[in-house]
């Protein structure tokens, strides 16, 4: 990566999303537990369906903005527009998870660049490849994550 790079390099990408050029990654490809882990094309693999599934999730933001900016019409029924507000409203949340997803997923990106993909941030562990496939953003294996869960769980109840 260059020295220079902006938070937004291209429309909609930032630092750490751009594909190496020099991996080249089949279609079909899909990480194997018999090749070393974190290699170039497990990272290549993970890069790009991060980068994919930010990009899915940033047009479906898009959409979303048109269609409340398309729907600013007045609706006489108040059943009607208490329908479409509870929607909207819905949809606005759905939206906001769907943000701090977005983060997540730049997260896992710098992961990527910064060496540290794939492994666990509690025990260091690697985290499976079923498990990373699955949740691309992945933080912690499933035992931590189990783990954390519980006392979680625990503390919320007292």
């Amino acid at each position: 990566m260059s020295e220079n790079i902006s938070e937004t390099d291209v429309v909609g990408q930032t630092e750490g999303a751009q594909m190496k050029p020099e991996s080249f990654l089949p279609e079909d490809y899909r990480p194997a537990e018999d090749e070393p882990f974190m290699n170039d094309r497990q990272l290549e693999y993970f890069r790009r369906k991060l980068i994919n599934w930010k990009h899915e999730l940033m047009a479906g933001s898009r959409d979303t903005i048109e269609g409340l900016q398309d729907s600013t019409r007045n609706i006489p029924d108040v059943a009607d527009r208490a329908s479409e507000e509870t929607d909207r409203a819905l949809e606005l949340r759905t939206r906001d998870r769907q943000r701090k997803l977005v983060a997540k997923i730049d997260a896992a990106l710098r992961r990527i660049d910064d060496g540290e993909y794939g492994y666990c941030q509690v025990t260091g562990d690697p985290i499976s490849l079923k498990r990373l496939d699955a949740r691309p953003i992945a933080t912690m294996t499933l035992e931590a994550q189990e783990r954390h869960e519980r006392r979680e769980k625990v503390h919320r109840d007292d």
